[in-house]
């Protein structure tokens, strides 16, 4: 993929090996027609890590993850693999493999393993634990060169655990500041020591209050939004909303404040195309056209061999999954 090109791109959960001549079908059969050109695939520990098996909920391996690379480069798509950064270690209570091996990494200890939302959302690590790091970026890097990758995804959204009171380190201490701190970690890792661009999830530094977004998922509402003061710049910035909002201020928001931005939607077609089209108002008014970079659609239903049957097979789809098909469809010809 040629990296100035407009960015139209599609966001996929994937981590099975068995599956993988499925999801290329679905590339070559749906997304290339529709011009694609830029999956951003996020694996989280869906993956048979080498250097931490005991950590891998997923059968994708080193080869897989070559044998996307290589044809999505064929097909003109440029693949960026993502791994869930600090928040969404797990779902309610329930832990993934991270904290379940390594749970002096836990953010919040005390919540049981059986408490749900809305009590409580996810997990997330603890961003100042001396060691947490060392084990991401063993499992960043080997994620890096199973993909080729050149650039990485490092999630980082709807991170409501930080500064929790129940943690010896973090407790009292300002969440922008810690949030920032987790940004800048990643970003000194990737960017500066790998020499890969960085993408992540904006949500976390929009201020829900000044922006209208009342929904504290897609934007703060308990104080990290100042780290977007505090963070690199040069960080692509994936800012998605999926509610048909009356105006989406955070694009003009992150494009003033220096940032490259792509926004995000998911199945809402009409939301998606008004998002678009202000965010491209929006960055001719400031003059920022080359750093709004295009429109990532994404999904979050589960696939497998039948859900890439079904959209190669349009007729077969009902609901969210249908909606999303049409979604692609008018948002990528709008790109094209």
């Amino acid at each position: 993929m040629v990296q100035n090109q407009t960015v139209s791109g599609f966001h996929l959960r994937f981590g099975s090996h068995d599956e993988v001549a499925s999801f290329k079908a679905f590339i070559a059969d749906v997304l290339v027609p529709k011009g694609i050109n830029l999956i951003i695939l996020e694996c989280n520990v869906s993956f048979q890590f080498e250097s931490h098996p005991e950590l891998s909920e997923g059968s994708l391996n080193k080869d897989d993850a070559r044998e996307l690379s290589d044809f999505c480069n064929q097909h003109g798509i440029r693949l960026i693999p993502l791994f869930q950064c600090l928040g969404h270690q797990g779902w309610g209570g329930g832990r993934n493999s991270i904290l379940k091996h390594y749970p002096q990494f836990d953010e919040t200890p005390h919540v049981p393993t059986d408490a749900k939302w809305p009590d409580f959302f996810c997990p997330s690590w603890c961003p100042l634990h001396p060691d947490v790091n060392d084990l991401a970026f063993e499992l960043i890097d080997e994620l890096i060169k199973a993909f080729n990758a050149d650039a990485f995804h490092v999630g980082m959204d709807e991170v409501f655990a930080l500064a929790d009171d129940g943690c010896p380190r973090c407790k009292g201490k300002d969440r922008a500041k810690l949030f920032a701190k987790a940004v800048q970690d990643m970003y000194d890792h990737i960017v500066v020591k790998r020499n890969l661009e960085m993408f992540m999830w904006g949500d976390r530094l929009i201020d829900s209050e000044k922006t209208g977004y009342h929904n504290k998922f897609e934007a703060d509402t308990f104080g990290t939004s100042p780290a977007i003061d505090l963070i690199p710049k040069d960080i692509v910035i994936t800012d998605w909303h999926y509610l048909n909002h009356k105006s989406f201020p955070s694009i003009g928001i992150f494009l003033e404040k220096g940032f490259k931005v792509i926004p995000a939607c998911w199945h809402n077609t009409e939301a998606a195309v008004n998002f678009l089209a202000e965010s491209k108002q929006q960055s001719r008014e400031l003059g920022a056209e080359n750093r709004m970079l295009g429109m990532i659609m994404t999904s979050w239903h589960p696939w497998n061999e039948e859900a890439f049957y079904n959209f190669s097979n349009p007729k077969n789809l009902e609901g969210e999954q249908k909606e999303l098909s049409e979604t692609i469809e008018t948002v990528s010809a709008q790109l094209r």
